[in-house]
């Protein structure tokens, strides 16, 4: 194998491959990205047998098409550190060597069949929608996905595609967070998966443009995303989502509208005297008026005041700051709006156009 390409096309391939390459594993294979040459590209592969990416670069010179297994993290901080505009890949025995004028790097290399085999995104198939919109969908939601050890399916985000619109559906048990958007390609009405948060973030990063359209396929067991460089795949999260819909309140009694920023504001003022075993703050509200409440018995007790447009009687509720805050910050309105009935029902947050955050209160006094 021999191959000549521009410097930054390939550090930009091995930064994304090499971001689910796993530092460490019992099968030493997949601690390397898989290089395939073939007449007129430079593909890469990388996986941790949960996620895989398949990266290709086309702008490339090949004199000897070929395969090769190498260490994925010495051969992405080698280029990224290397000089020069174009650079040389070429396998000489069991040794594969860039260079760059007199700039040079030997790595050991692995026996390709070693590699677990990548599926390839089935050709003509797929849900087609922007990148931007996929992007933004996952970003409104994965926030609320949960890291504990627990209920294997809330590690993933729920997507369904129903009629006309695709949703995006994440929480951890103690927050909720429901993101659509309208398609236009309504072909895979039905489609339902739980996608590990991970997978989606890879997703993500894989779109550098915006504007391009995406396709995305939904397997028995995997769900695949293609972009115009490259064909990402993760592993579909076995188990039973919670029935989300049940939590969504339907009617409230109290509506609040705020100023989404300053609201973030009072909200960090006051969580600043909260503490690890307690990290409460109490809203109290009534005509035109809000108040943040928070205290520690180690630390002491804080409050902030904001002028609010409120629908309601005199009530108080609880909540931990920290969600509120997590929300706020994916906040897409200047006036964020929170409905409730009694400081024992869920809050409902409306953060943007079909975009919905739900935060179950703490039922003791901040």
């Amino acid at each position: 194998m021999k191959v000549l390409v521009e410097r930054e096309r390939l550090r930009e391939a091995l930064q994304v491959v090499s971001s689910v390459i796993p530092v460490k594993s019992t099968r030493p294979a997949i601690e390397n990205v898989y290089l395939v040459a073939t007449d007129s590209a430079l593909e890469l592969v990388g996986t941790d047998l949960e996620v895989a990416v398949r990266y290709k670069i086309e702008e490339v010179k090949v004199e000897d098409p070929g395969t090769a297994l190498i260490p994925a993290r010495v051969a992405t901080d080698f280029v990224r550190d290397l000089g020069g505009d174009t650079l040389t890949l070429e396998t000489r025995g069991e040794t594969f060597h860039i260079e760059n004028g007199a700039d040079h790097c030997e790595l050991t290399t692995l026996d390709p069949d070693e590699f677990p085999v990548v599926a390839h995104f089935p050709e003509g198939q797929g849900l087609r929608l922007l990148g931007e919109t996929f992007v933004r969908l996952v970003q409104r939601t994965s926030f609320a996905a949960a890291r504990e050890q627990g209920r294997y399916a809330m590690h993933g985000i729920l997507t369904q595609v129903e009629d006309d619109a695709i949703r995006m559906v994440a929480t951890d048990g103690r927050r909720l967070a429901v993101a659509s958007s309208p398609i236009e390609d309504s072909g895979l009405s039905g489609s339902r998966a739980i996608v590990p948060t991970k997978g989606m973030q890879l997703f993500c990063r894989a779109i550098d443009d915006p504007m391009e359209r995406i396709s995305i396929h939904f397997g028995d067991n995997q769900v695949g995303l293609k972009t115009a460089k490259a064909e990402l795949f993760a592993r579909l999260i076995d188990g039973e989502f919670p029935r989300y819909a049940a939590v969504i309140p339907t009617q409230t009694e109290n509506m609040i509208e705020a100023d989404a920023e300053l609201l973030n504001q009072k909200l960090r003022l006051v969580s600043n005297v909260t503490s690890a075993d307690m990290r409460a703050v109490k809203l109290s509200i009534e005509k035109g008026k809000m108040s943040v409440f928070g205290r520690s018995a180690a630390t002491g007790q804080a409050t902030a005041h904001m002028e609010v447009a409120y629908k309601g009687k005199p009530c108080e509720i609880s909540f931990n700051p920290d969600y509120l805050i997590d929300g706020l910050k994916n906040c897409e309105l200047d006036a964020v709006r929170l409905e409730f009935t009694e400081r024992t029902s869920p809050g409902k947050f409306t953060l943007g156009e079909n975009y919905i955050y739900i935060v179950m209160p703490i039922t003791i006094d901040a």
